[in-house]
């Protein structure tokens, strides 16, 4: 995880590597939240499905706590799944979807969709 986590603060002080960045999230093992049945928790946010996930335990409570879903008496259900898992889980979906990295954390990233005309088509726009 630390090699995502350099890549994210080298992106933020200006030095990233798009190249680096890229291999460093398909590397990586993140939590990624269960929704019922067991399948990835989706979000939505303009027009995009995102799958929220996080480098650690800390970041995925941190990012229940803003949404005020945290509860110490509750369990929240994860998997670990490497980075190249969710990139090709969301450029397979039917709607546009994209990947967030510790999306409430200090230095949070995004791996957004490519849009094309044919997923725009397929998606209903």
């Amino acid at each position: 995880m630390g090699t995502l986590r350099a890549e994210i603060d080298a992106f933020y002080t200006g030095f990233g590597d798009p190249t680096a960045l890229e291999a460093a999230f398909r590397a990586a093992v993140l939590l990624v939240p269960l929704a019922e049945g067991n399948r990835i928790r989706i979000s939505e946010f303009g027009g995009v499905e995102w799958i929220c996930a996080f480098t650690g335990v800390e970041p995925y409570a941190r990012w229940l706590s803003r949404r005020g879903e945290l509860d110490t008496a509750d369990e929240y259900p994860y998997h670990t799944l490497s980075g190249w898992r969710l990139a090709d889980y969301a450029a397979g979906c039917v709607k546009p979807t994209g990947v967030t990295v510790d999306i409430t954390g200090p230095a949070p990233m995004a791996f957004p969709p490519t849009v094309t005309e044919a997923s725009d088509a397929a998606a209903g726009a």
